[in-house]
């Protein structure tokens, strides 16, 4: 645990990280190595050979990390200061592992390992081959400055994922471990729209003399509209265990070097979470249309583009593998199964569905309370793992994998 927390993994630059994973698995038995993507990025994958005529199962978790642990980065926008947990160090408290992305998501890639490394070792029958994925660019994110290749824009949304299964580790099922002490089977997927609020280009002196229309007031009025209809949004779209939210993520415009100027432009860029039952385009037009009332209303034209998207997915209910993983996690929990709602958080959960590989998400619940006692907030949230739980999480990634061997037993003996 501690060694993947001590190798820096920001999107864009996981090829150090995937080539310590593939050694690590290479050492206990299993077919195992980096798949490169360019100098800086790779996957890392691990096979223990099942079967031929087996059913073939996918144990996954992204590598890389939210922020990047790099205070020229992070800072300010992720904190006032670069605290402990915020660092690629990782520091052990009993039970609890600190530091940058110990728990989302290196503490789910550890419990992969650690749960591939047992079967391996105990020599039980498997279902059939059982693949260790790990993925570069797993976070919602497009290029690091400073972190991946030069010129390379596609680092992040799921590109890792998507090269794993294109380039040979395409399986029959799938099981993503990321947070969540639940067993899901559908998740929301994203819309990234930039929305451009036009303005004058003046200056100070001139507000009473020349015409004036500052887009930075123009935008916070726009700013607190879309605010505010968002809940209206994830209201009216909620289905199943989803609830889609959405969010003005950032604010880009005028001269930093001129305090005196007001900006001919603003723009705004927002990340709207869409369900399974939504597309980008409609998704597009809502906001759109919520646009357009409040042009009228603020006399601006004000424009919204797509610059991202990836679809929400499910996989059904009563499929091998979430069964699977729900008998599972209900043996290990001592409890029934029940299903966690309003849910808005996208994984690459999406990307292996849409690749056509029936996909069930577990993990680990949030922990609760710091090593100092207070509370977790969600940067520390992402930071710190509970060993415990992680233990609980390989016994479910275990389990599951013979639950499915136990299907596959049944099948041939029927």
């Amino acid at each position: 645990m501690c060694g993947l927390v001590d190798i820096p993994s920001p999107t864009g630059a996981e090829r150090p990280i995937s080539e310590w994973i593939a050694g690590r698995l290479g050492a206990v038995g299993l077919n195992a190595s980096a798949q490169v993507i360019d100098d800086r990025q790779a996957n890392a994958a691990g096979v223990l050979r099942g079967p031929e005529d087996g059913k073939s199962l996918l144990l996954y978790a992204p590598l890389d990390t939210f922020t990047t642990g790099d205070p020229a980065l992070d800072l300010p926008w992720a904190g006032s200061t670069m605290r402990a947990d915020m660092l690629p160090q990782a520091k052990v408290y009993d039970d609890l592992v600190v530091g940058l992305a110990a728990g989302n998501p290196k503490g789910h890639v550890a419990a992969i390992m650690v749960a591939v490394e047992a079967l391996s070792r105990s020599g039980v029958p498997l279902p059939g081959d059982v693949v260790a994925g790990f993925g570069a660019g797993g976070m919602p994110s497009f290029a690091v400055p400073g972190a991946g290749v030069s010129g390379r824009e596609n680092t992040g949304h799921g590109v890792g994922a998507t090269f794993l299964l294109e380039r040979g580790f395409t399986t029959d099922h799938a099981v993503i471990a990321k947070p969540g002490w639940n067993v899901s089977h559908e998740e929301v997927g994203l819309v990234w729209i930039d929305v451009e609020v036009p303005g004058l280009h003046s200056y100070v002196g001139s507000r009473d003399r020349l015409p004036y229309r500052n887009a930075t007031a123009v935008a916070a009025a726009v700013i607190e509209r879309l605010e505010t209809w968002f809940d209206e949004y994830a209201g009216a779209h909620e289905v199943g265990s989803m609830r889609p939210q959405g969010v003005v993520s950032s604010v880009v415009g005028g001269f930093e070097r001129l305090a005196a100027s007001t900006s001919a432009s603003v723009r705004l860029r927002l990340d709207v979470r869409m369900t399974p039952d939504q597309t980008a385009p409609e998704v597009v037009r809502e906001v759109r249309a919520q646009l357009r009332a409040l042009s009228e209303e603020l006399e601006v034209p004000i424009r919204a583009r797509q610059i991202a998207a990836v679809p929400g997915t499910r996989t059904a209910r009563d499929s091998e593998i979430v069964r699977a993983t729900t008998q599972a996690w209900e043996r290990v929990a001592g409890r029934s199964h029940e299903l966690i709602l309003a849910n808005s958080g996208a994984t690459d959960a999406n990307i292996l569905r849409l690749r056509g590989v029936p996909t069930a998400r577990v993990g680990m619940p949030k922990v609760m309370k710091a090593p100092d006692g207070g509370p977790v907030d969600f940067t520390l949230g992402m930071n710190i793992v509970d060993v415990q739980e992680m233990r609980r999480l390989v016994e479910v990634l275990v389990r599951t994998t013979l639950t499915l061997r136990g299907g596959a037993e049944t099948r041939k003996n029927g």
